[in-house]
């Protein structure tokens, strides 16, 4: 059971915000994102006292505010409650004062209203994504969770006229913070490209890749300083190197169940991205997501028998 904590800032966006339900547990909280249209409704049902609803964008889910108790009635998502009294106190005091984007951690257990998918396939893909990310895996379809794999496929030109969507990348997010690290330390960051000078920069410290130039471009960095175990220094960077390979193939599938797709940049001058992005940290790799110019089947790869030796 989790109980209303805090509101704070949006992580793509200062104009929103984020409404978190912390549990028992560290890591048990659920989170509502609600964009600013959305923000300004419950505040100005909250600043008078009243009682009301607002809808989210979604068309299906609500928060209905009451007099003891305001209720957020999320589509495929628990029920949650808040105080309307520790609400509306919450929810004023944040809006006097101005919200800068936080840096961008995003937690699976995330509700955004915002979703609202139109094809029976991008649906599929999206359930089966919910389910990884929320760790209900009773509900994934095991088929569907190959199909995604067997279907994933690089690709160097992106269809420019086409922006991916926020929640979408938001997702993809998510799935990079799920991936398996050493003690759960999680030994690297994440940092989200959205200049377009600083893209241009990073083709050219990318072996000149034009690809590099995506409509989303993640850099993968290492950072042993977050791996706190007694190893020498050789080990924790091997270990972070292997947190942010992870995360970046995590996040490249999660891609593939969202209709995107991607290619995976490991020819890098290190140095020159590091001064690019404005970090100490090393750079691992750089995904670029986009939607592809055309669909294409996935290669053909070798025979299991020349790939798996069994030692018997």
């Amino acid at each position: 059971m989790t109980e209303f904590s805090k509101i704070e800032s949006s992580y793509l966006s200062k104009d929103g915000c984020r409404l978190v339900w912390k549990g028992i547990d560290e890591d048990d909280q659920d989170v509502v994102i609600l964009d600013k249209d959305e923000f300004d409704k419950l505040v100005e049902i909250l600043s008078k006292d009243s009682t009301g609803k607002v809808e989210l964008e979604d068309q299906f889910s609500n928060i209905l505010i009451n007099t003891d108790t305001t209720q957020f009635n999320l589509r495929d998502h628990k029920t949650l409650e808040a105080p309307t009294s520790v609400l509306r106190k919450n929810v004023l005091d944040f809006k006097k004062i101005p919200h800068e984007p936080k840096p961008i951690k995003i937690y699976p257990k995330e509700f955004f209203p915002s979703i609202q998918i139109e094809k029976e396939d991008h649906a599929e893909r999206n359930k089966l994504l919910n389910s990884i990310l929320s760790g209900k895996a009773k509900a994934i379809d095991v088929s569907d969770l190959f199909r995604v794999i067997s279907t994933r496929r690089s690709t160097r030109n992106f269809d420019t006229s086409r922006m991916v969507e926020e929640w979408k990348v938001e997702k993809i997010l998510a799935a990079a913070d799920t991936a398996p690290s050493a003690g759960n330390f999680q030994g690297f960051e994440v940092f989200y490209v959205k200049n377009k000078e600083l893209k241009k920069r990073l083709v050219e410290a990318a072996n000149k890749q034009p690809y590099v130039n995506a409509p989303v471009v993640l850099v993968f960095c290492m950072d042993p300083a977050r791996v706190k175990m007694k190893f020498p220094p050789e080990i924790l960077a091997k270990f972070s190197l292997q947190d942010a390979t992870l995360a970046a193939a995590y996040s490249q599938l999660a891609a593939s169940a969202l209709g995107l797709s991607s290619i995976w940049i490991g020819m890098i001058d290190e140095e020159e991205v590091r001064k690019i992005i404005g970090t100490d940290l090393k750079p691992s790799s750089i995904l670029c997501i986009g939607y592809p110019d055309h669909k294409r089947p996935p290669k053909s790869r070798r025979k299991l028998k020349d790939l798996i030796h069994v030692l018997e």
